[in-house]
């Protein structure tokens, strides 16, 4: 293929994913009022609806989340709950290059229960991966300051161990910016980090509010916060606290709201494409790729991305990352595409290849390091338990055990034993090699 084709193809994927809203409504030449939708997003750790209102269409993406902390900050979900009711009646103030989404509560199960933990008493924004920036005082923690400056272990047990910090990371993936709303203290702060667009957004929104814009929360370090996960995604974000623990400021945000969608060309940034190595990654891959462990978990990518069947996909060592444009804004808008079942019917051993070594004894190793990996949620459902297979570059033995997306295996030359992820993404890219028509085999 010319360069210049590469070029137009890599142009034309990135217009398909910054478009992939408007594949869901009708085109129209005249100014219409736009759509108004209720969504549901997820659900809590108890089951609880996570809830969103959306309305427009357009390519950039602005998400405002309420009551991350739960009861003790309810006046954030009273903010949202007003804001909506203004926009339900008026949503022609949403302008039409802006998709605009009110979440009132992310953690559900916090405000049932008035605390400002979720209902495993995990802080949910204490609990993001924030070790993805360039600045290490911010990184994620076990070991957190909370409400008052109270030191617990509130983190949680891993970075994004809950389902609601998966779930809102999985929402933002094509954001342009967010914005998430605690109290009390009437101070508003973008990412620790550095990033431009969010001090940009930041700075707006609080000249019009009326908040006193501060560079960092002047009180303690914020370890796990979601608006600086954001910010190393390329998310314009930032933290506003409302003056006090009662009121919900609805006249003062609705007011920078407003001067921010006036303004949304240039204060929300539309997601873009970043090279890694060779290759030009769409936007929400590359966040997806980025969260999920980049190249130390997935492998670096192996190809240019490609589309199948109306979705992009993206090849990478261990993995194919899927965008899918019919599942905006649920959490399977982006996946790993299903190898591990492709893989399972194509590598089954020989009984001379069969590992002679007890397998189930390594059954708890497997199951820890598919937790690690992000368990169900990232891996697809498990097919089976640990069996034996063989290496898909040379035919080897391996231990191996199956998933709808991925594959575990044992690497036989690391001491301790240690389970990586096979390359199933490099092995699919071969079998799509030799099947493509125009692959000439060669006779010798």
């Amino acid at each position: 293929m010319s360069p210049n084709r590469q070029r137009r193809g890599r142009l034309w994927l990135s217009l398909l994913v910054a478009l992939v809203a408007l594949s869901v409504a009708p085109a129209s030449a005249a100014r219409r009022a736009p759509p108004v939708a209720d969504i549901t997003i997820g659900r809590s750790a108890e089951g609880r609806p996570i809830t969103a209102l959306r309305i427009g269409n357009g390519p950039r993406k602005l998400v405002l989340v309420g009551a991350t902390h739960g009861g003790p900050e309810a006046n954030t979900y009273r903010l949202m709950l007003d804001l909506a009711a203004h926009l339900r009646a008026a949503p022609d103030e949403v302008p039409p290059e802006v998709r605009l989404y009110l979440i009132p509560t992310l953690n559900p199960d916090g405000l049932a229960l008035d605390t400002r933990f979720n209902a495993r008493g995990v802080d949910l924004n204490r609990n993001m991966n924030t070790g993805l920036d360039a600045c290490p005082e911010n990184d994620w923690s076990k070991t957190v300051n909370g409400a008052y400056g109270i030191v617990s272990d509130t983190g949680g047990p891993a970075p994004e161990s809950e389902v609601e910090s998966r779930l809102i990371r999985t929402f933002l993936l094509d954001a342009s910016a967010a914005i998430f709303y605690h109290s009390a203290g009437g101070e508003l702060f973008p990412p620790f980090c550095e990033h431009t667009p969010s001090l940009a957004l930041a700075q707006r929104y609080a000249e019009v509010a009326g908040y006193t814009y501060t560079r960092y929360y002047p009180r303690y370090m914020i370890t796990g916060g979601m608006h600086d996960w954001a910010g190393s995604l390329g998310i314009a974000s930032f933290t506003p606290e409302l003056w006090t623990g009662e009121g919900s400021d609805t006249d003062e945000n609705h007011a920078a709201l407003h001067a921010i969608l006036a303004e949304a060309t240039a204060l929300l940034p539309l997601p873009e494409d970043q090279r890694v190595g060779a290759y030009s990654l769409p936007a929400p891959i590359w966040r997806f790729w980025r969260s999920n462990g980049g190249a130390e978990r997935l492998g670096n990518p192996i190809g240019p991305a490609r589309t199948a069947e109306g979705r992009i996909v993206q090849p990478f060592m261990r993995a194919a990352v899927m965008v899918d444009p019919a599942r905006v804004d649920t959490p399977e808008f982006v996946s790993l595409e299903a190898l591990g079942e492709r893989a399972r019917a194509l590598l089954t051993p020989t009984p001379s290849m069969v590992l002679s070594t007890e397998v189930a004894e390594y059954a708890s190793l497997f199951s820890a390091a598919a937790v690690e990996f992000g368990g169900e949620a990232l891996l697809g459902e498990r097919l089976g338990t640990p069996e034996p297979s063989i290496s898909v570059s040379d035919g080897s033995p391996r231990i191996v055990q199956y998933f709808a997306n991925a594959r575990l295996e044992l690497d036989p030359t690391a001491t301790p034993p240690t389970v990586v992820l096979s390359p199933l993404g490099w092995y699919d890219q071969q079998l799509h090699l030799v099947t493509d028509p125009s692959f000439t085999h060669q006779i010798r």
